[in-house]
């Protein structure tokens, strides 16, 4: 019985029809369809709500502030977080092609996300100062580096165990449910069911690691069925060897610039929350509101942006670029009861960027060379990302304004830029 409401929930949720054959994946991860599918959706719902809770851009700043820790380690979360669990994936994608069941990877990365993060919890409940502010950076280094190996085994388990049409209704709704809890959560902590306090958004890590625990026992429950392990060059090797791409294609070289100086939405939710009122930790903001702007803008994105970059992408990136340039500029000088809105409209312009970049990429690179394309532009924008570390500096010795001025300018100079990238979709 409990099989059967399984398959007909299964039905209802992705539109598919009774004893519908599946086209993509081999017969015995068909017989387990439903069983895969709920079980994908239920461990990335739980790192999802995990990543809102112990969010890089928000959380752990203001958990950073809170007890005094330096602008520098504030600043260094978001590259730090983006740029690690983007730059291995180079060298290690060949030794888990490697490997012909890859879910284990997927759960020993996720165990040792959560591991990292409930450590997190513990340094800003014990240390204080830089003390905290240098241990925290270094446990989300780990955190990173284990997201890394999650990415890339990730979308091939999912490839193995869930049919090509089904794969987007099953990120799709893990991506809204755990939004919903990342939005539960900001609403708790903005009406004081949860105190705003070190040691409950501390306890809010804790949680987040054991959602992170649990994602990794579930995720072992999938029926995968032993893959090829052959044909994954060493990424790094090919890397060199494309190389030569950036010195031929201008078209990629000012893809690559805008991307990067696009970044400044990524790197700018710290700073943004830092001029909310923290002053060397003792005025806290309000955290919970900026939890609710980031969740509202998540969810809303990809209604607002996802038609129009199907039309231009090009347009998206300038449109957006400029959008997030407003939002940053007036972040800037604005007083802090305005900033959530501010930070939801810098959220939904970044979101239209990674949407559109994407688009933009896959549409105009040679179909023979669009391996190398994405791996040319995501090894720069990591190490573009950790470059962005310095902005903590910056804010340390004149102040978060400043760097929002200054992420203000590099938003705008990405959307100038763009208006010389090809119409790719016409």
């Amino acid at each position: 019985m409990a099989r059967d409401f399984g398959e007909t929930l299964y039905d209802v949720l992705t539109g598919d029809e009774a004893g519908r054959a599946c086209r993509d994946i081999p017969d015995r991860a068909c017989r387990h369809r439903a069983g895969n599918f709920f079980i994908h959706v239920a461990s990335l719902t739980l790192t999802k709500a995990g990543d809102g809770l112990a969010d890089a851009r928000l959380v752990l700043p203001w958990l950073l502030a809170a007890v005094g820790a330096p602008a520098t380690t504030v600043g260094l979360l978001v590259p730090v977080r983006e740029a690690l669990a983007l730059l291995p994936q180079l060298a290690i994608s060949a030794r888990i092609r490697a490997l012909a069941v890859r879910k284990t990877v997927w759960a020993g990365a996720s165990a040792a996300q959560g591991v990292a993060v409930a450590a997190m919890a513990a340094a800003v409940v014990v240390l204080d100062g830089a003390a905290a502010g240098w241990s925290v950076v270094g446990l989300l280094a780990l955190f990173a580096l284990a997201r890394s190996a999650a990415s890339v085994s990730q979308k091939d388990v999912l490839a193995k165990t869930v049919d090509k049409q089904r794969r987007g209704s099953a990120t799709g709704l893990a991506g809204t449910l755990g939004a919903a809890a990342v939005l539960a959560f900001g609403a708790a902590l903005a009406v004081g069911a949860i105190p705003l306090t070190v040691t409950a958004v501390a306890w809010a890590l804790v949680v987040a690691g054991l959602f992170w625990l649990a994602a990794a026992a579930a995720f072992l429950l999938l029926v995968e069925e032993p893959g090829a392990t052959g044909g994954g060059a060493d990424g790094v090797d090919a890397m060199a060897g494309q190389l030569g791409l950036l010195a031929r294609d201008g078209e990629l070289r000012r893809f690559v610039l805008v991307r990067g100086l696009g970044l400044a939405t990524a790197l700018a939710p710290p700073f943004l929350l830092a001029r909310a009122g923290l002053d060397g930790g003792r005025e806290l903001g309000e955290l919970g509101l900026f939890v609710v702007a980031a969740a509202v803008a998540t969810m809303a994105s990809s209604a607002i942006w996802g038609r129009a970059a199907d039309a231009s992408s090009r347009r998206v990136v300038i449109g957006a670029g400029l959008a997030g340039a407003v939002a940053l500029a007036l972040a800037a000088l604005a007083p802090a009861v305005v900033l959530p809105g501010l930070l939801f409209v810098l959220l939904v312009a970044h979101q239209g960027l990674r949407l559109a970049r994407k688009t933009q990429l896959v549409d105009m690179a040679p179909r023979s060379e669009r391996a190398a394309y994405t791996a040319i532009a995501n090894t720069a924008t990591g190490v573009l990302l950790l470059a962005g570390g310095g902005f903590g500096l910056v804010a340390e010795a004149f102040g978060p304004a400043v760097v929002l001025g200054l992420l203000a300018g590099m938003a705008a100079a990405a959307a100038a830029l763009a208006t010389g990238l090809r119409e790719v979709q016409g």
